[in-house]
């Protein structure tokens, strides 16, 4: 390879892969007689559904709009109390702030950046049974949380699970018994959501999607989703005609358009390939900075490898921690490779700290973003960028 001095083309830390079969997708909704609220919604929720293995999903605006219509779901209230992770995007937090309940923190385990299972008994064995209400465990970077394990906990402390897999479509871990538990599939989360933002998996622009396999869930998610409104007869407390509708609480519009179902459904027919080639890079990046002294590479949780060893880790992000990340980050851009941070921890922010939270609270969180930097990973990320990649974090480190 040539050193490619200094590439031009910049080399994002994620990007979407939009193909001729996408935009053709699009066009066809775009010339049809629905724009919104037509028929491409319920197909793409119906293939997505397939996809994760749940029972139901449904599709809405964004990632936020999802969290915030489960809270809803769930009964959120001032009342309720809900342990997340700080390492995290906010919205995993904040969802829960929307319907004025709690949230408190959890420390990560150091090896995975995952919340860590044993902090969050620690947590709830201090406090009475009841105290907490909910758990909000999120697959970060792509490697899924055992929730397995987060299922025995809630069921011993009568808590309710929200699975955070935006980062993590096609993802899994391995059970007890040695089956593979894809990230979304309600085996033992109450609800999960995805999103659809041009850097994830699957892109829609803006998007996001519910899975459950809880019916009583799903049909009170639908609702929500449009005004709190249902055209169901069934449901009807009246029925003045063809026309009626009653609007039976307060819900939004988190609605998605067509068109954009309409895309998220062909880049989901290539999810399989996009998610392979993501493997593929990361394979490449460990082998280069296996043993590499002065790079640490984020582990995955071992319940994510199968007994043939493949992993279910979906690779939304690959990440590497330095000493010195500031002068990495400042080194890579410097030659045209915009590489990012995954995550300042939620607790430090402002908005939390007037909440009473403080630097000094999750060390481990804290360590981790002290130390982390997420490098390119995305499928049309050539093997001549990553090999530059890799020369330029080892040069700099070296």
């Amino acid at each position: 390879m040539t050193q490619n001095s200094e590439l031009k083309t910049p080399i994002p830390y994620g990007r979407q892969h939009i193909t001729e079969a996408d935009i053709a997708a699009v066009v066809e909704t775009l010339q049809s007689d629905f724009l919104t609220q037509g028929p491409k919604v319920a197909e793409f929720e119906q293939a997505f559904a397939r996809y994760v293995g749940a029972k139901y999903a449904v599709a809405v605006s964004n990632g936020t709009a999802a969290l915030h219509l489960c809270a809803l779901a769930l009964g959120v209230n001032e009342e309720t109390r809900v342990i997340t992770t700080p390492i995290t995007f906010v919205a995993s937090a904040n969802c829960i702030r929307y319907c004025g309940g709690t949230v408190e923190f959890a420390d990560i385990d150091p090896k995975t950046a995952l919340l860590d299972v044993a902090n969050v008994r620690a947590m709830l064995e201090s406090k009475p049974k009841g105290y907490y209400h909910g758990l909000i465990p999120v697959d970060f970077a792509g490697a899924p949380v055992n929730l397995e394990d987060f299922r025995k906990l809630a069921d011993e402390f009568g808590l309710w699970i929200i699975e955070d897999a935006c980062h993590a479509p096609g993802g899994y871990f391995t059970d007890s018994k040695g089956n593979k538990q894809l990230c979304g599939n309600g085996a033992y989360a109450d609800l999960a959501i995805f999103s659809f933002h041009p850097v994830k998996h699957i892109a829609t622009g803006e998007g996001g999607m519910i899975t459950t396999n809880d019916e009583k869930l799903y049909q009170e998610l639908l609702k929500l989703r449009t005004h709190g409104i249902t055209r169901d007869p069934a449901l009807l407390e009246e029925n003045h005609g063809g026309w009626y509708m009653e609007m039976q609480e307060l819900g939004y519009n988190y609605r998605i358009p067509d068109m954009l179902c309409a895309l998220g459904l062909s880049q989901l027919s290539r999810a399989d390939e996009g998610l392979a080639r993501r493997k593929q890079i990361a394979l490449q990046y460990d082998e280069a900075f296996r043993n590499y002294e002065g790079i640490e590479v984020l582990g995955t949780d071992a319940a994510a490898l199968s007994s043939d060893g493949e992993t279910g880790h979906a690779y939304h992000l690959y990440v590497i921690k330095v000493q010195d990340r500031k002068g990495l980050y400042d080194f890579l851009r410097e030659h045209n490779i915009f590489a990012q941070v995954h995550y300042i921890p939620a607790h430090t922010m402002p908005y939390y700290r007037n909440l009473g939270y403080k630097k000094g609270d999750f060390p481990e969180a804290e360590l981790y973003y002290s130390q982390c930097l997420s490098l390119p990973m995305y499928p049309t990320l050539t093997s001549e960028e990553q090999e530059f990649v890799i020369a330029k974090v080892k040069e700099f480190v070296k």
